[in-house]
């Protein structure tokens, strides 16, 4: 739940292709379902009042095969498309361009800007970017998944207990998180 001001933004996750039932279900059905999760009050609730204030975003984990052809350069989500899981497609946006500035300057220096230069960016963050695309969609299909089909109390799977019980593991999510598998830091002097 984000505070926006005026309004409150909520997500509320659902499995793959079950919003035409959830509609069907009806608007109160969907309140009530709201309620028994998060901590609202009824007057909140009955701001919803129509299925225009809900919207579906759907997720799709996926990346273009070629990043760079003569004359254009795609980072960030316009060569890969992230899960919202983690929020970490605007890291990975961001290394992207530091990574394309790191190789783009030099290039816009010495004249080279040729789709071999471009393409070096891609064999660059390709790696990391498919390595946590993959641990999301893993992490989507083995606890997300499994828990958005529960009925009744979830239970914590034995993977998520290790890391609250090691405390060595704790620094693990968030570093992969925060810094990805490739971190990239500026290189160049830019004031040249």
């Amino acid at each position: 739940m984000l505070d926006r001001h005026d309004y409150w933004q909520c997500a509320y996750l659902i499995k793959k292709d079950s919003f035409p039932a959830l509609r069907e279900a009806g608007l109160e059905a969907f309140r009530e379902s709201v309620r028994v999760l998060a901590p609202v009050s009824s007057a909140q609730l009955a701001e919803i009042d129509s299925w225009d204030k809900v919207k579906l975003l759907s997720v799709t984990v996926d990346h273009v095969r070629t990043w760079a052809k003569d004359g254009v350069l795609l980072i960030g989500d316009a060569a890969h498309a992230m899960s919202p899981l983690g929020g970490v497609g605007i890291n990975y946006a961001i290394q992207d361009a530091v990574a394309a500035g790191n190789i783009l300057v030099p290039a816009f220096r010495s004249g080279d800007i040729s789709p071999r230069i471009l393409a070096r960016l891609q064999m660059r963050r390709s790696k990391p970017t498919l390595r946590i695309q993959r641990m999301q969609v893993f992490l989507q299909n083995h606890f997300l998944a499994p828990l958005l089909s529960t009925r009744g109390r979830a239970r914590v799977p034995l993977l998520l207990w290790l890391f609250s019980w090691l405390p060595f593991l704790r620094a693990i999510p968030p570093r992969v998180i925060g810094f990805g598998f490739l971190p990239e830091h500026v290189r160049i002097d830019f004031r040249n």
